[in-house]
């Protein structure tokens, strides 16, 4: 009997604190279990051509925000080591994208890494910004297959 395949866990995390929780989550639950890989994903979804005033404005923006999330990620990582995954066992990736439906995006890497579990923070949004704007762990719960999905709040 061959070894068994380790399972993809996709941790989508932003700055705001239930994401880290969420992490957080992950490195008390699974953290020194065998068996897993982990992803953890950041989405910058970049606003459109009208919020800047010059295509430099915007390249200046992309670059400081990508700064940022890279650091944020680099300390969720060592988290997750911290906890017991082995370290080529924990990567993290950044996609900087126009696209404004960022649970579209996590949905696509989960497909993508066949994730068998996504992760996700729950916002503090009220129940009108909700009905509004929609929720990015609202819409992942309701649009995904093939794969459980945790929301820590």
């Amino acid at each position: 009997m061959g070894k068994a395949k380790d399972r993809n866990i996709l941790i989508a995390v932003d700055e705001s604190e239930n994401s880290k929780r969420a992490l957080l989550y992950v490195a008390d639950f699974l953290g020194g279990f065998p068996g897993f890989k982990a992803i953890i994903l950041s989405v910058i979804p970049v606003p459109e051509e009208g919020f800047f005033e010059s295509g430099e404005v915007k390249q200046k923006w992309v670059e400081s925000n990508k700064e940022k999330v890279s650091d944020m990620l680099e300390r969720y990582r060592q988290i997750l080591i911290q906890s017991g995954f082995p370290e080529k066992k924990v990567r993290t990736e950044l996609v900087v994208t126009e696209d404004t439906s960022v649970a579209s995006i996590i949905l696509e890497k989960q497909k993508e890494l066949d994730s068998c579990t996504v992760v996700v923070g729950r916002r503090g949004i009220s129940k009108s910004e909700e009905f509004l704007f929609g929720s990015v762990s609202n819409k992942i719960v309701h649009m995904a297959e093939k794969c459980s999905v945790w929301v820590v709040e």
